[in-house]
């Protein structure tokens, strides 16, 4: 399969900017033969706390965009979004997943809330991991601060060949960002398909550091810190050769 990542800039707060900046985008990824696309974390409107301002209804237009483009381009498209359901009283950053036929087929909420800028006072935590096959690739989703919590990604190791992790990752710990993806991939013997946003937004300045790694943690393809698309083709069966070849996850206790 091949996968498109999207390390796009985004405009603070806006939708509409955000979705306009981004179809020409989706339109390449098509043209180039991607399969899967994947957004960063907040596409259409960056990492606000202001719920008030930001939330949308599961069937908002945030969702709507990537059903359209998802059935425009025939393809899979993801990227987290603030979503809150009837009846809750706080949104979810949510990362979603529309399928080729333009419906939202899975709905990941993110695990771990970014407490150090206060996502928890402000979103749920979600309770449940996602593990969704995309045309024969297992992919888990995962967002942003998720990627900090190893025992998660080594629980879903034995069911996963891909784990997507979409992000804001300020550009001050970018160290910490590239470390921790390629770490995931080696000691989960999977691929790693990490999107994270550039430009500024409400003082916090994003480097992008986009990645895309395979189960040897040797990086597939990786981008510096402008508006830019990387490209990949991913094999489930390099995900089992790996396994076959050195086989770590059979001597994990846990």
């Amino acid at each position: 399969m091949r996968v498109a990542a999207i390390q796009s800039d985004i405009v603070w707060e806006d939708p509409e900017a955000n979705f306009a900046r981004l179809r020409p985008w989706v339109a390449a990824a098509a043209a180039a033969g991607a399969r899967l696309v994947v957004l960063p974390e907040m596409f259409a409107c960056g990492f606000s706390m202001a719920t008030e301002r930001v939330r949308e209804a599961p069937d908002g237009p945030s969702a709507r965009f990537l059903a359209e483009q998802a059935a425009q381009h025939g393809l899979w498209i993801c990227g987290s979004i603030p979503e809150t359901a009837a009846g809750e009283a706080r949104p979810y950053n949510t990362l979603v997943l529309a399928s080729p036929g333009g419906q939202v087929s899975h709905r990941y909420r993110k695990i771990h809330p970014f407490s150090f800028a206060g996502e928890h006072e402000h979103y749920g935590a979600g309770d449940l991991h996602v593990t969704v096959d995309i045309e024969g690739l297992r992919c888990t989703l995962f967002v942003c601060y998720d990627l900090r919590f190893a025992d998660e990604f080594w629980a879903r190791a034995h069911d996963t060949d891909a784990y997507i992790v979409v992000a804001n990752w300020p550009e001050r710990r970018r160290r910490h960002w590239t470390t921790l993806l390629q770490a995931r991939a080696i000691e989960n013997q999977a691929y790693v398909v990490g999107v994270n946003r550039v430009g500024h937004g409400s003082g916090v300045d994003y480097s992008g550091d986009s990645r895309i790694i395979d189960p040897w943690g040797e990086i597939l393809a990786a981008a510096a810190g402008g508006e830019t698309m990387l490209l990949a083709d991913i094999k489930p069966t390099n995900v089992q050769d790996a396994r076959d070849k050195f086989p770590v996850l059979k001597d994990r206790r846990r």
